[in-house]
């Protein structure tokens, strides 16, 4: 905010103020008429001002008017008193007295932020510093914080702790000073799509401490002393912690990653732990109320805070770890100026203990971004690109947050960084790597974002190109009753995707083994655009013990739960169960497993789809398997009129033989009725199957019979 500079500019001489009472004064003395020893042309000021000013006597200074502007009196102003002659000695002050006074010989004169003045108060002489200058109903955060002290202002005193000076009487303000900043803009602290969990964070571990602690001594609360943010890898949690911590006035954070705690030494693991409170005990013994706000950030709090028990290292210095902790956050000598932040991707390993009510109390789940939040993030990596005038006109940012599903914060920081490799890469020459590069040439383009897409993967993505090897030979129209089931399944899809009644729905697919249950699921998941399809198969799990089988299908699930909408598919059941016809034999743990997963609804605002394959429906019906599935459906063998569709869409025969060898394949699976061909489509003597796949020759059909003898079928 400014008020109205007359135009005339003047140029004055400094002077000393002519007496040393004009020292305790907020005025500079420009006229004759202000005091008769001032002569034209010259402005008197006292040390404080000059100091402050950075002038000395004897200095020319431009001097002009200011008109304050209507409205301009101070609604709230801050200052911080120190002794003019610094010492030993300390004092009390009374708030509402010296506010008193203040108004009674500052009142209609203009203060502004930083600015100094020299005051006495009961015989001893004060600096006051001007720390903020609030104007009631106008914004300047954009300008010189100044304004008009009136007797309707209301003022905040304040004092280091080194100072020596101890305010009392004093009605603390509607607000503290514990953030830095008025208002926080997110993205310019590089936190993208975390909205929603800021401002959770900021209601449940801040908002008391905002507030005077006489106000939370009368509700009587106590402040949140921790919090944990959890949630998948590359979320935001380390970010988002260490933005708090240096959004706050107080001590500059504290950041231990949690295995830099442990010592190989008996009792040093414990002692690292009290060294991180020792200051907050300190300041609690000395100020009280008026310490400042420690902020300890633990990242990988999981490595060090196990569930007491868990480890067997014999030492059990991971217990006594979480023993110190709980005594230092809740214990009898609890301390009320720290907060603790702790991180983890694995919140099902920590004690108990630690999350109860009076620890790490606030629990907010840092989840994959939405497309709004995406989109936020690719604009923040894209920000200074785009100042700079390297994106291309083609960039097209909300059409690259709908494509990158599932993707992280960290994976997105990926691509830009993957579609930046692109861009440089152009302007280099592999044969002379010392030509000059002109940096106006550098554009990064719609199509390096859309390579960058393909290179950088989520982890919590779709497997594509796993469910593409489950239909290496695509999918062909194979009759009505395959596309009956194709649309049932879509359904399915359909309903997870906008039911609020069904988050879980469970499908199974039987049918004879090569019948194409498999390429089927893979093809609902692909078509169904859910940002996180798995396939869970026996070989993957190769030579894997049970307990590590059962943990990894179980990692599967928990990973399907951190995304919106999820599709997992089991494939051949009975191979995961480890299922041996004679005895029968299987692996009833995994069979247990499987079962909880398939009945365990997921958290709330989570949908999960879960497709099962298998040729032995008789089996899993016998283990209790086949209950834990909403439906059933059954993928038959081809018919001859299926076999014949599909036949006539791989065009490889003739259309005189196409019936003759439709009919021998009744009752094919199709999955053999494809390798039948790719064995007939070699020739007689090899080397004609890229001639009839291009459809210059076909297969002959006396040669597909003797191919059909050498094909046992079930």
């Amino acid at each position: 905010m400014a008020g109205r500079f007359g135009s005339q500019v003047m140029t004055m001489t400094v002077t000393n103020t002519p007496s040393a009472d004009l020292a305790f004064t907020n005025l500079a003395y420009c006229s004759s008429s202000d005091l008769r020893h001032i002569r034209d042309g010259n402005i008197a000021l006292n040390a404080i001002q000059r100091r402050h000013a950075r002038v000395s006597t004897g200095d020319m200074v431009s001097v002009s008017r200011f008109v304050p502007p209507e409205n301009f009196e101070l609604a709230m102003l801050t200052l911080e008193l120190e002794f003019v002659k610094k010492g030993t000695k300390s004092e009390q002050v009374d708030a509402a007295l010296l506010s008193t006074q203040l108004k009674r010989k500052y009142t209609n004169q203009i203060l502004t932020v930083g600015q100094k003045a020299t005051f006495e108060y009961h015989g001893t002489n004060y600096i006051l510093t001007v720390n903020r200058a609030d104007v009631e109903g106008q914004n300047q955060s954009n300008g010189i914080e100044r304004g008009m002290l009136s007797n309707d202002t209301y003022i905040v005193f304040e004092a280091s702790n080194s100072s020596g000076i101890k305010i009392v009487n004093q009605r603390e303000a509607a607000s503290s000073n514990i953030f830095k900043h008025k208002e926080f803009n997110l993205e310019s602290l590089g936190i993208g799509g975390l909205g929603a969990e800021f401002a959770d964070i900021f209601r449940r571990a801040f908002a008391s401490r905002v507030f005077p602690p006489h106000v939370t001594s009368r509700l009587g609360i106590k402040h949140v002393k921790g919090m944990l943010l959890f949630g998948p890898p590359g979320t935001g949690k380390t970010l988002m912690a260490r933005q708090i911590g240096k959004m706050l006035n107080g001590k500059d954070p504290k950041i231990v990653n949690g295995p830099e705690v442990l010592s190989k030494f008996v009792g040093e693991t414990e002692k690292n732990v009290r060294d991180l409170f020792a200051d907050a005990e300190q300041d609690q013994r000395t100020l009280g109320d008026a310490s400042e706000l420690h902020v300890i950030i633990f990242d990988e709090i999981d490595a060090i805070c196990k569930s007491r028990g868990s480890t067997r290292d014999g030492t059990g210095v991971h217990d006594s770890i979480v023993n110190q902790l709980l005594t230092k956050i809740d214990g009898v000598e609890a301390l009320n100026n720290v907060l603790l932040i702790g991180m983890t991707n694995r919140k099902d390993l920590l004690d108990e203990a630690l999350l109860r009510p009076g620890r790490l109390e606030v629990q907010v789940e840092i989840s994959l971004p939405d497309e709004a939040g995406r989109l936020q993030i690719l604009q923040i990596h894209t920000n200074k690109m785009k100042e700079n005038s390297f994106l291309g006109p083609d960039i097209n940012l909300q059409e690259l947050a709908a494509r990158t599903k599932n993707y992280s914060g960290a994976e997105l920081e990926g691509v830009v960084k993957s579609a930046t490799s692109y861009a440089l890469n152009r302007q280099l020459s592999m044969d002379d790597l010392t030509k000059p590069v002109e940096e106006e040439n550098i554009k990064i383009t719609m199509e390096d974002f859309l390579h960058a897409i393909y290179e950088v993967q989520p982890a919590f993505g779709a497997s594509t190109d796993d469910l593409e090897r489950c239909r290496l030979n695509g999918m062909v129209d194979s009759g009505d009753r395959h596309n009956h089931i194709y649309k049932r399944a879509m359904l399915l899809v359909e309903q997870v995707k906008v039911s609020t009644r069904s988050p879980l729905v469970t499908c199974l697919l039987e049918g004879p083994s090569g019948s194409g249950k498999t390429a089927l699921a893979a093809t609902v998941g692909i078509d169904s655009d859910f940002p996180y399809v798995k396939i869970v198969s026996a070989e993957t799990m190769i030579g894997l013990h049970e307990s590590t089988k059962c943990a990894h299908i179980v990692k599967v699930f928990e990973d399907a739960y951190k995304s919106p909408m999820s599709i997992i598919i089991l494939d051949d059941i009975e191979r995961l169960l480890e299922y041996v016809a004679i005895g029968p034999r299987f692996s009833n743990i995994i069979s247990q497993t499987l079962m909880v997963l398939l009945k365990r609804l997921p958290p709330k605002g989570k949908k999960l789809l879960v497709f099962g394959t298998t040729s032995q429906l008789t089996f899993l019906d016998s283990v209790g398997i086949c209950e834990s599935f909403s439906v059933t459906y059954s993928v038959p063998t081809l018919r001859t009129d299926d076999a014949k569709k599909v036949l006539k869409q791989l065009n490889v025969f003739s259309e005189d033989d196409v019936e003759a060898a439709a009919e021998a394949l009744d009752d094919m699976p199709i999955k053999k009725l494809y390798m039948l061909i790719e064995m007939a489509a070699q020739g007689e003597h090899g080397g004609s199957a890229e001639a009839i796949y291009d459809g210059r020759e076909k297969i002959k059909i006396t040669h597909f019979f003797d191919c059909l003898q050498d094909v046992v079928r079930f």
